[in-house]
């Protein structure tokens, strides 16, 4: 069996599965080595999250086989909601926002000790499009996320990895260093653009680089075309 990547995560993780999203990228990359398995849920927060999470990782070593050599986690924008806008349900503290998160690493190291976990921050929010583009009802009138409340939940995002000693996407601080990212990196002022997702991609591969997760350090499954003796096709399936 090949060797599994988990992405756990919200809309942003349930939507990069689609065109040129962040999870096909990632499945692409990896397309003869590892099976990278979506587990996205549009809306989520760290508090509904951690109450599934044994529905969505139900057995000890995941969904039956071994455990998962890596499992990005990437929430924080539905916690990031503004407790008195119009997605005040999605809210959660930013107190209990990092404890959700340890909780959440603490569950998955102790389940799968040898499994790489990676935290993604929230992204950057742009107020005003989130004002064109609302998904529920806006009787105020004002958006339901600011880019500031968005900057704290990162910022604990951060800290949070570095108090479990486990890598981090600081997307909130890498998309806004690309000019005009409002436009560039979002497509409502939430979810991402093809530039967007190419950078939650090429961020996510290089942190599991860094502890030793590349194409040049798995083993490919089955023979390459390369390897297949043309005079004798089938010798190369004996091993």
């Amino acid at each position: 069996m090949r060797p599994k990547i988990y992405i756990f995560g919200d809309s942003i993780t349930e939507h990069s599965f689609g065109d040129g999203g962040w999870g096909a990228s990632l499945a692409h990359h990896f397309s003869r080595t590892v099976d990278v398995v979506l587990r996205g849920y549009s809306g989520y927060n760290t508090r509904w999250a951690l109450k599934v999470l044994d529905k969505v990782f139900p057995a000890a070593t995941g969904c039956g086989g071994e455990p998962p050599l890596a499992i990005t986690v990437f929430f924080g924008a539905n916690d990031a909601c503004l407790p008195d806008r119009c997605s005040a349900f999605q809210h959660v503290p930013l107190n209990e926002y990092r404890q959700n998160l340890r909780s959440i690493v603490s569950i998955f190291k102790k389940r799968w000790p040898k499994t790489q976990i990676l935290l993604i921050s929230p992204p950057p929010i742009d107020e005003d499009a989130r004002l064109k583009f609302p998904y529920v009802e806006n009787p105020m009138g004002m958006p339901e996320r600011t880019n500031e409340a968005a900057r704290a939940y990162a910022e604990v995002c951060v800290l949070v990895a570095a108090e479990c000693g486990i890598p981090v996407v600081d997307l909130w601080t890498k998309m806004q260093r690309l000019p005009d990212w409002e436009k560039a990196c979002l497509s409502d002022g939430l979810h991402l653009t093809q530039t967007g997702n190419k950078i939650v991609f090429e961020e996510v591969i290089m942190k599991l680089r860094d502890v030793g997760l590349s194409l040049e350090s798995l083993p490919v499954d089955l023979p390459l075309i390369g390897d297949i003796d043309p005079s004798n096709p089938l010798k190369s399936f004996e091993n």
